[in-house]
């Protein structure tokens, strides 16, 4: 077994669609980014990556690449979960805490999270997605973006 974490977080901007864990949310803002910004599936992404010793999101997909402008971040975890499948590990369990003010996404979250175990090729009862706001404090509290933070354990396909 391996353990990963990751984190990611963005800026809020007007003129983009919201995509939090592959799920468009109605909202009037969207999070900034050279893809789409969605930060629960970078923070996801990231967590894999460090648990398969193999960098990070940047190092992979680099937002100097015009390629990747605007790219759906579920693409590029499918990739990510691609090569840890083909490094001959699997998802143990995946946990991932997003930090926003608004909107309210409760009512996204079981979509959110079927998400991620759908994009992940592993069961619905190995991925936990938590809510939280920041309370008011800092600019994640103020609403001026979101960040989110996933720890993973991988496990050998072959143990």
């Amino acid at each position: 077994m391996r353990v990963g974490q990751g984190f990611d977080s963005h800026r809020l901007v007007a003129g983009r669609s919201l995509m939090l864990a592959g799920e468009r949310i109605p909202h009037d803002r969207g999070l900034e980014g050279h893809s789409d910004g969605d930060v629960v599936l970078h923070a996801v992404a990231d967590a894999i990556l460090g648990a398969l010793g193999e960098g990070d999101l940047g190092r992979h997909f680099p937002s100097s690449d015009p390629g990747l402008k605007d790219a759906a971040s579920g693409d590029l975890l499918a990739r990510v979960t691609a090569m840890m499948r083909e490094a001959g590990w699997r998802i143990g369990n995946l946990d991932c805490t997003l930090i926003a003010e608004a909107p309210r996404l409760a009512p996204h979250q079981a979509a959110m999270a079927k998400n991620l175990a759908a994009l992940l090729e592993t069961p619905g009862n190995r991925v936990n997605l938590k809510l939280k706001s920041n309370d008011g404090m800092g600019a994640l509290g103020r609403g001026e973006g979101m960040a989110a933070l996933a720890v993973v354990l991988i496990e050998s396909v072959d143990p």
